[in-house]
């Protein structure tokens, strides 16, 4: 396995330049807040954020940000414990709002993961609570927290959310699985759980060597590769 310095210096001579690279990277303060920060989100933005990336998932993104007011206004403006109350009658009510992406999976995932959510603020005190005290380093068994306890936050799309929340965490894209399995670290896609681990070890040993955080690591990992 490379060092992450010679790994972006062939990013860089792919992209124009170490300033051109430095350009492409995420800007750390939107993709990984402070513990502090975490602490301080509101519920309903966690669940507000959850239920953007669910309905994203196999769908073009572009409709579900057009419909989000339609989104806000069917699901209480995502109150926490309003959502998490609806009735089944409610939820089958929702499958008929014209508002909304009507797919009847998704919506039921918006009551499931209110209930998370209310799960873990009386077990932390708030879902941020939460995320800010899950060690930095072991990203795997929280995505596999959010898998298990959440509803359809398994996957991407569970990564997906933790990074638009501020959660610090890598992305699996094509180039950046690629570029795991030209570094050896797998030899494809990381699905198994001792897969999932050689990758973690992987990200934390860059990231220790360069001081940056796994967003800025993984889209790296990508701009090296062809």
């Amino acid at each position: 396995m490379d060092t992450f310095a010679s790994i972006f210096q062939r990013a860089a001579q792919r992209k124009g330049g170490d300033d051109a690279l430095e350009a492409l990277l995420p800007d750390p303060q939107h993709s990984a807040k402070t513990p502090q920060q975490l602490s301080a989100l509101d519920d309903t933005e966690i669940l507000a954020e959850m239920t953007k990336c669910v309905f994203r998932s196999g769908f073009v993104w572009k409709i579900i940000e057009n419909k989000w007011p339609g989104f806000e206004a069917a699901f209480h403006g995502f109150d926490v414990t309003r959502c998490a109350m609806l009735s089944d009658e409610d939820l089958e009510q929702l499958q008929n709002n014209t508002d909304i992406v009507r797919n009847a999976k998704k919506i039921i995932s918006v009551r499931n993961n209110a209930q998370y959510i209310l799960d873990m603020r009386r077990e932390h005190g708030s879902f941020g609570k939460f995320l800010s005290q899950w060690p930095q380093h072991d990203f795997v068994e929280l995505w596999a927290h959010l898998k298990k306890n959440g509803d359809r936050l398994g996957g991407q799309t569970g990564r997906f959310c933790l990074r638009f929340i501020g959660r610090d965490t890598p992305m699996f894209s094509t180039d950046v699985v690629k570029a795991l399995v030209q570094q050896q670290v797998v030899d494809k896609e990381p699905t198994s759980k001792k897969a999932l681990l050689a990758t973690q070890e992987a990200f934390n040993q860059w990231q220790r060597e360069s001081g940056r955080p796994y967003a800025q690591i993984s889209r790296v990992l990508a701009c090296s590769v062809p």
